[in-house]
């Protein structure tokens, strides 16, 4: 019986250390990315045959709020994101007290502010209801906009964390909500303005180009990045990635699908 058991014995261990093989070298592949569905994750599946011809297994996370993909990242649930600016990141690492770098810029998505009562900004009424982000980088950007257009000023016209404190004058009495960035969307046939991130606003349906009544332009600074950790940046997957993001074929992708309401940055 043991002359039996132990050719059964080995060849079990030689099963189970053929499969842990098999696990790693699927692991060593495989580089998880934690984006918000549009427009980074339809780029990044875009790019995914391309990594995988080089060796990368490209798993792709889909997120629809801003800050799981950061905390998932630097609590090594997941590898590498893609769906924020730098004033965002900058904030965030601020606050969270997390250490997150960028690794490459992608795309610009020049954000814009729409209505669903009105036609033109020159419309909107006195003692207007306007809802604008409540995350500190997007909340600054979208009085940033309404400042560049007239509807309000603030202390310092320059400043990427302003507040609504900041607000020096507000000519129209225009009345202020803040509320998660993923919400703007749904609210909007409830308020008078709404500004909108371009990744919720694709998501909903909106064309920037055509819909929104005020939107960034060309040299907007809020470019899009790669963002992973201090001790994976240089890691060859996600250096890989960074390559591919930045590929003539995600150029012509980007062109060629968000016709300007999505720009590449590089």
């Amino acid at each position: 019986m043991k002359k039996l058991f132990a050719p059964l014995l080995a060849a079990a261990v030689l099963a189970v250390a053929g499969c842990s093989g098999g696990d790693k070298a699927a692991d060593d592949r495989r580089l998880t990315v934690a984006a918000t569905p549009v427009p980074h994750a339809e780029i990044l599946k875009q790019i995914k045959p391309m990594l995988a011809a080089e060796g990368v297994d490209l798993d792709i996370k889909v997120f629809t709020d801003y800050v799981q993909p950061n905390m998932q990242v630097a609590q090594k649930q997941i590898d590498v994101n893609f769906f924020q600016t730098e004033p965002y990141l900058d904030a965030f690492n601020r606050e969270r007290k997390t250490d997150l770098v960028k690794v490459i810029g992608v795309h610009i998505e020049p954000f814009g502010a729409y209505s669903r009562k009105y036609k033109s900004i020159d419309q909107l009424p006195d003692g207007a209801d306007v809802v604008i982000p409540n995350d500190p980088s997007n909340n600054s950007r979208a009085l940033l906009l309404l400042a560049r257009h007239g509807l309000i000023t603030l202390k310092n016209p320059n400043d990427r964390l302003a507040t609504l404190k900041d607000i020096a004058t507000n000519p129209k009495n225009l009345k202020f909500r803040e509320l998660e960035a993923a919400m703007l969307p749904r609210v909007l046939d409830e308020v008078d303005l709404a500004l909108i991130n371009t990744n919720y606003a694709l998501a909903a349906g909106l064309n920037p180009v055509k819909d929104a009544l005020l939107i960034e332009d060309k040299d907007s600074p809020y470019v899009n990045f790669l963002v992973s950790r201090p001790d994976n940046k240089d890691d060859p997957r996600v250096q890989k990635l960074a390559r591919a993001l930045t590929s003539p074929e995600v150029k012509a992708f980007i062109e060629k699908n968000y016709k300007g309401a999505v720009l590449p940055a590089f």
